[in-house]
């Protein structure tokens, strides 16, 4: 077993899909699923209390805390699901036998819940059963069980009755039921007719039971039955009334979007209202709720997603004084709702706090972290990056981006971080309050990179190359190619001098920085490595695989420790040697002893809920790091046997440097400056303020001074009257004490006189019954022994008497023992006879049934065929049935509408009535206007004059504007006429250019016929001096030398002649190069010229359009100018020709309406 370990310290993150994943404990403690155990965080120390799950669980799903806040109940899905109960008094969560189903295969349950004693649990199961499990859980006891529901509905909550123990609620998806736990069993009390409503969520408030729905309606469930709705009223946006369902609109509700959390408390109820909303509902003495606050999540600045989360679950701590929700993007908030804070309380709108840190929502894929500062980089699938402190347990930063990141590095001095997002790799700074970009390396879809541990140069991976830059230059001086597969993982040397490699080929190499040669390698293609590091000495290297850790030294893998159950992950190697961790896909964390030994020996938690991606160890070696894909960041202490920390050799020195730009400094300092100015302003206005509430007070005390010096002499009057008054009253109180004193003495002495009497005739009598008792008892004594006398003698006499008999009886028994002998054969005999006959009757009735089964068998499967038929006529006469009720509401609503349009109709019926009334008064208003018209008409023949004399003058203006608009014509047309010219002697230049191109095609093929031909006459040397050299060696046989001289000449002497032509082609290409310098002259002239010539056309084609648009410009005002004149014409000669025209038509409407 290894000596080292890891033991949880705190841990970043939240399940989600966890039912009820988020309760408190006390006052300043909640608990909440995180990874593969449940969390009990003390929000005021920031203290990590940890409960861990079963070892063969799956996952936690639901959770639950007793009323007493004592217990907590935790589900967990297996192959047969257990729900834990833990006790939170005890330090280390002391856990309770695990509850099941008993006989029952259930795989997980959904929902959990303690009834309000505590005393007994509810479980609800998953489909298809659905089933229904109440326990006594301290003796691990099923009490009942019942099939909740018998469709494949989802089942979304349960719950007891606060105020009955035997009494609870199932609510889902068409489902809301009562059960009531009576003699032994769970009994349906009633049926809501709620099967085309989704019921997310319900909460007892009061005896009553309200439910929320995906559609935002508030249903109000009296006694099992849907009895009311609630609905905000409309002369209040703050306040909520009860309605009866067939009152309001079915399609409205309390909430824009579904309600999915309600929680009920001494003054009402708390409820969602919609993303990111909640609402608290306080109950007033009218029966009405009052909507008295509304509670939203803030929006963050620094996220790209606007929406705002769902929540998923409310609770409020045992003093109700802080409210905490968690969302389903995995995030914790909390709101105060204590009636100190009188400033929150004045605020309709209150925004909830983060209850911890904000944590990742996706899955985390990179971990990095530095040696000169207690920070780790994480980067995750939900786009963000942030940079977490393991001392003093904060988010330090973050931020969120459009691409998914992959892999994060952190520099050695906490100051950089490098990360492989989806389109790019970016090298961004750490300023004091963000993450900016530095340098951008288009690399996509990097998986893997990791910085040196000098800082100067860093690697990164892109599918199965290696790139290695140079951080001062941000050069690319190195790229690594061996790897078929996808590199999974890079690490360097102390030194930097070597880097590590291993990727899914099953390959491990070993490179040189310097070279970027491969100085060792490992091929195993059976096994996909994860990850790979160098040992604590650097002299070997680690790699986990698939199933198997491996250390690998020059080429050879000299020890091997295969994995039992699941699939390493990841790998962490200590920097004092003694321990390595591994990550499984599972979820666990195993400590393996270093050197690594024979046997598979290791320590095994189990943290995560999901597979380990990455893990990392401090450089101090005092915390292992790690991240799952369930999106936790979990701080693991490394410790010994005894439970204390690793002793490190290197001194850790954490900086507290930071990056700050030049930019913010000087906006903090203008900032600072003005908030400096503010705060004196504020400081004269609050002396001011000050000196005249002194002046206010000083006043208001004199005045209190003299009303209160008032007060205190008539109180002094009144106090010398009540002092007389009491003395007076003390007189006549001590004269009524002597009186009532002198009776009671009387009295006493008259009662002391009559009971002395009473006491000596009492006594006397009692001396005379003394005195009878005794002669009582001596009467007695004498009969009793007369008794006993007598008594003795007859007992004498039955004895004689009964011996007697027995002696008879003794004889009768002998004779009736033999008489029973002879009976008991006969009777032997007579059974033996019947056996045989029963025997025979059985096979006889046993071949009868056998006939009768039969038949009935045949007709049971008749019957059978009878009932799918008749169950598929009871399916289409449901449907005709539902179609029918689809036609009545149809009806209804047609009906209803109809009735609206007679509504509608008698409302114009109405106003058109009184539109007749208004055209008679309109009428005699006419009569009035037509007189008033006479005059204007007058008024406007005046101005026509007027007007007519100001067209002419317009007229003349035109006349010598229209002259300039022809010299401008004029002008562009000789503009034109330039631009025709340059545009011919543009394309003659380009007729000429092509010309010359053709030129130089023709020639380049010259030139490639002349290079050929010199390449075939090497080719024709290189055979002449081969044959030569073989003709060398005849020279000492002279005839065979000639022959082989004749040879050559046959062959190669009709070539001689093309040798010498081709000698002259060998000033061939000097000559072109000569003419090819010539033309690329010309034609950069030409090309020089044509720039010249379209810039003039360019300047020519400027002013024509400033001059066109300058004269469009003025034709356009002219224009308007003309029409105003001409609209004020024809307004004129209307205005003459309508009081002729309008007055008849006036009469007859006069006459219709008459």
């Amino acid at each position: 077993m290894a000596s080292v370990r890891s033991q949880p310290h705190f841990i970043f993150g939240v399940r989600t899909r966890v039912t009820n994943n988020l309760c408190f404990v006390d006052e300043q403690t909640v608990a909440y699923p995180s990874g593969n155990c449940c969390v009990c965080h003390n929000t005021a120390v920031r203290r990590q209390r940890f409960i861990y799950g079963s070892d063969k669980s799956q996952g936690i799903r639901a959770l639950a805390i007793s009323p007493n806040r004592c217990y907590l109940a935790v589900s967990e899905r297996a192959e047969k699901a257990t729900i834990t109960v833990f006790d939170l008094q005890h330090e280390r969560g002391r856990r309770r036998k695990p509850l099941t189903a008993g006989d029952m295969l259930v795989s997980e349950f959904l929902c959990v819940a303690f009834s309000p004693d505590s005393k007994y649990l509810i479980g609800q199961s998953g489909g298809p059963e659905w089933t229904l499990v109440l326990w006594f859980w301290e003796k691990n006891k099923v009490l009942a069980t019942v099939k909740s529901t018998s469709f494949n509905d989802p089942i979304t909550q349960i719950s007891f009755n606060p105020h009955n123990n035997m009494q609870l609620c199932v609510s889902g998806s068409g489902v809301f039921k009562v059960f009531r736990y009576y003699e032994g069993a769970l009994k349906q009390s009633s049926i809501a007719k709620v099967e085309s409503i989704n019921i997310l969520c319900h909460a007892w408030v009061s005896e009553k039971v309200f439910a929320g729905t995906d559609t935002g309606r508030l249903l109000v469930f009296e006694s099992g039955d849907m009895r009311r709705e609630l609905r905000m009223s409309s002369h209040s946006d703050r306040q909520v009334e009860m309605k009866w369902i067939k009152e309001i609109d079915v399609n409205g509700g309390l909430a824009a979007s579904g309600i999915t959390a309600i929680l009920s408390y001494s003054k009402g109820f708390v409820c969602s209202t919609g993303p990111g909303t909640v609402c608290l509902f306080e109950r007033t003495e009218d029966n009405v709720y009052r909507k008295y606050r509304e509670i939203r999540i803030p929006s963050d600045p620094r996220s790209n997603d606007l929406n705002p989360a769902e929540i998923h679950t409310v609770c409020m701590s045992p003093a109700e004084e802080t409210l905490a929700v968690s969302t389903d993007r995995g995030q914790l908030y909390s709101a105060s709702l204590s009636s100190t804070d009188i400033s929150r309380l004045l605020e309709r709108h209150q925004c909830f706090e983060s209850l911890s840190q904000p944590f990742h929502s996706s899955a985390i894929t990179g971990l990095s972290t530095c040696i000169l500062k207690p920070l780790v980089a994480t980067c995750s699938l939900d786009r963000s990056v942030r940079i977490w402190n393991y001392e003093t347990k904060e988010l330090e930063l973050y931020r969120e981006f459009q691409e998914e990141a992959y892999s994060v590095a952190l520099h050695p001095t906490g100051l950089f971080v490098l990360v492989g997002f989806s389109d790019k790799l970016r090298l961004m700074n750490l300023v004091l309050d963000d993450i900016r970009t530095l340098k951008e390396f288009t690399l996509r879809s990097c998986r893997e990179c990791a910085f040196s541990h000098g800082g100067h140069m860093f690697a990164a991976v892109n599918g199965n190359v290696i790139y290695v830059y140079t951080f001062t230059t941000f050069e690319n001086t190195l790229t690594l190619k061996a790897h078929n597969g996808k590199v999974r993982s890079v690490g360097w040397s102390l030194d930097d001098s070597r880097l590590v490699s291993c990727g899914m080929d099953g390959a491990v190499y070993e490179w040189n920085t310097h070279t970027g040669k491969r100085e060792s390698e490992s091929v195993v293609k059976s096994c996909s490595y994860t990850d790979v590091a160098f040992s604590w000495d650097y002299k070997t290297i680690l790699a986990v695989g698939s199933d198997i850790v491996r250390e690998i030294q020059s080429c050879q893998v000299l020890r091997e420790v295969p994995a039992d159950e699941g699939s390493l992950t990841a790998l962490a190697v200590s920097h004092s040697g003694r321990v390595i961790f591994t990550g499984t896909s599972s979820g666990t964390i195993r400590a393996i002893k270093y050197p690594l030994p024979i046997q598979s020996e290791w320590v095994i938690q189990q943290p995560h809920g999901g597979p380990v991606n990455k893990m990392a160890i401090t450089y101090d070696d005092q915390f292992l790091l790690t991240v799952s894909e369930d999106g936790c960041l979990l701080i693991s202490k490394i410790v010994d046997k005894d439970g204390r920390g690793l002793k490190s050799n290197r001194q850790v020195v954490h900086t507290e440097e930071i990056l700050v730009t030049k930019a913010d400094l000087e906006e903090k300092a203008q900032h600072m400056l003005e908030l400096k100015m503010h705060l004196e302003e504020l400081q004269m206005e609050n002396e001011y303020q000050l000196r005249l509430k002194d002046m206010s007070h000083t006043e208001k005390f004199r005045e209190l001074m003299e009303k209160f010096t008032l007060e205190v002499e008539s109180l002094k009057a009144a106090k010398k009257i009540m002092k007389t008054k009491i003395e007076e009253q003390e007189c006549e109180h001590q004269k009524d004490s002597v009186e009532a004193a002198v009776k009671h003495s009387k009295q006493l002495q008259d009662l002391e006189q009559s009971y002395t009497s009473k006491l000596m005739v009492n006594h006397q009598k009692y001396q005379d019954l003394l005195q009878k008792h005794e002669q009582m008892q001596d009467e007695y004594k004498k009969q009793l022994t007369s008794a006993e006398e007598s008594h003795t003698l007859a007992l004498e006499d039955l004895t004689q008497v009964y011996k007697v008999k027995l002696q008879e009886k003794t004889q009768l028994l002998v004779q009736h023992q033999k008489e029973a002998e002879q009976k008991v054969h006969e009777f032997e005999k007579i059974l033996k006879q019947a056996k045989e006959d029963e025997k025979e009757k059985i096979r006889l009735i046993q071949a009868q049934f056998e006939q009768q089964l039969h038949s009935e068998k045949e007709t049971n499967e008749d019957l059978k065929k009878r009932a799918a038929v008749m169950a598929q006529k009871l399916h289409g006469a449901q449907r005709q049935a539902d179609g029918w009720c689809d036609d009545v509401t149809k009806l209804k609503q047609e009906q209803q509408r109809l009735l609206g349009l007679i509504r509608s109709l008698e409302g114009d019926i109405t106003e058109q009535k009184r539109q007749l009334s208004g055209h008679e008064k309109a009428g005699l208003d006419k009569d009035n206007t037509i007189s008033s018209l006479v005059k204007k008409n007058q008024e406007l023949e005046t101005l026509k004059f007027l007007l007519e004399f100001q067209v002419n003058d317009f007229q003349k203006q035109m006349e010598s504007q229209q002259d300039e608009i022809n010299k401008t014509r004029e002008k562009i047309q000789q503009l034109e006429d330039i631009l025709l010219q340059k545009d011919k002697s543009n394309s003659q230049l380009k007729l000429s250019v092509s010309d010359l191109r053709l030129k130089l095609k023709t020639k380049d093929k010259e030139m490639r016929r002349e290079m050929q031909k010199g390449k075939n006459l090497e080719t024709f040397l290189e055979r002449l001096k081969s044959d030569l050299h073989g003709c060398v060696g005849f020279i000492q046989d002279p005839k065979q030398l000639r022959d082989s001289i004749l040879k050559m000449y046959s062959h190669y002497g009709p070539q001689l002649d093309h040798v010498e032509k081709s000698g002259a082609a060998q000033h061939v290409p000097e000559v072109f190069l000569h003419h090819q310098d010539l033309q690329e002259k010309t034609i950069s002239s030409l090309k020089q010229k044509l720039e010249k010539s379209a810039k003039e056309r360019e300047k020519v084609s400027a002013q024509m359009t400033k001059e066109n648009e300058m004269l469009i410009t003025e034709i356009n005002a002219l224009r308007k100018e003309l029409h105003v004149v001409r609209t004020q014409l024809v307004h004129m000669k209307r205005s003459r020709t309508r009081p002729d025209q309008d007055t008849p038509r006036e009469e007859v409407k006069h006459q219709e309406v008459r």
